[in-house]
């Protein structure tokens, strides 16, 4: 049976974010992937012009009609956007017993809002407890915790911990907005921390890296990976796609990364 991924997640019309990474990631690394929209964005590499939230009952919908015909081995939770839209994923995936990667998104690359202030109570008590692994920034992890955000790995470390209280078997603690010559992603779990580094890569070309790498994590654990290991193949594989994300080109502003980077050959003269 192949591993099949189900995304929950907003669609971002460039192709670089949201349901469209996604499901090119799990694609990247073996897995089949399947959807349910919860909010139609316009946007492009330049930012977002409109979003329209999906209605509830129709995002419960297509989780419920998905999962009563394909065998689903892992779930992806990224933008939600309103509360009454994390009821509605929360109902539907309260028998669902496969491993649930939340990515807490609330703000895109270029400063647009992607959820409701009234939405963050809901998202911490609703689906913080489905996380088997939970991927939040470090701006994100602040703001659910309500406090400042992390300036130094042994505070990143205290706010996975933290966050792990609030319900989540594992958080990843994701360095991509700490300073250095390596960004460095912090596992928190049951059997203490770990360290996932790589060297930065000086590219604007990285829209929807958040988005990719959670999507990678739930690709791993569909395929039966432990969460560390699965992690550990995401971090790796992601810093493939923004190494190449300049190879691929796509759009004036933040590009997206090169998510079949390993797979597509390199173009002609392309950076090693």
């Amino acid at each position: 049976m192949t591993p099949t991924v189900l995304t929950i997640a907003g669609s971002d019309s460039g192709g670089g974010a949201g349901i469209q990474a996604d499901l090119k990631a799990v694609s990247a690394l073996g897995c089949y992937g399947a959807s349910a929209v919860t909010a139609v964005t316009a946007q492009n590499t330049r930012g977002v012009s409109a979003v329209h939230f999906v209605p509830p009952d129709l995002i419960r919908a297509q989780i419920d009609t998905v999962l009563d015909d394909i065998a689903v081995h892992a779930v992806k939770i990224g933008m939600v956007g309103s509360a009454a839209a994390i009821a509605a994923v929360a109902m539907s995936l309260r028998d669902c017993a496969v491993p649930v990667v939340l990515d807490p998104v609330m703000i895109a690359k270029g400063g647009d809002a992607l959820m409701e202030d009234d939405a963050i109570p809901a998202l911490v008590r609703d689906l913080l407890p489905l996380a088997h692994v939970l991927t939040p920034n470090l701006p994100e992890a602040a703001r659910l915790l309500g406090g400042p955000a992390a300036d130094t790995e042994a505070a990143a470390i205290a706010q996975g911990m933290a966050l792990r209280a609030l319900g989540p078997r594992h958080v990843l603690m994701k360095g991509g907005h700490a300073a250095g010559a390596h960004c460095t992603d912090i596992l928190a779990g049951p059997g203490g921390t770990a360290r996932f580094s790589s060297p930065r890569i000086r590219t604007r070309n990285t829209h929807g890296t958040g988005c990719a790498l959670s999507a990678a994590i739930a690709a791993g654990l569909a395929q039966g990976l432990a969460a560390a290991e699965a992690v550990g193949r995401a971090h790796h594989w992601l810093h493939g796609a923004i190494r190449a994300a300049d190879d691929l080109a796509v759009g004036g502003g933040n590009g997206p990364v090169h998510h079949f980077h390993a797979l597509w050959p390199r173009r002609t003269g392309a950076a090693a």
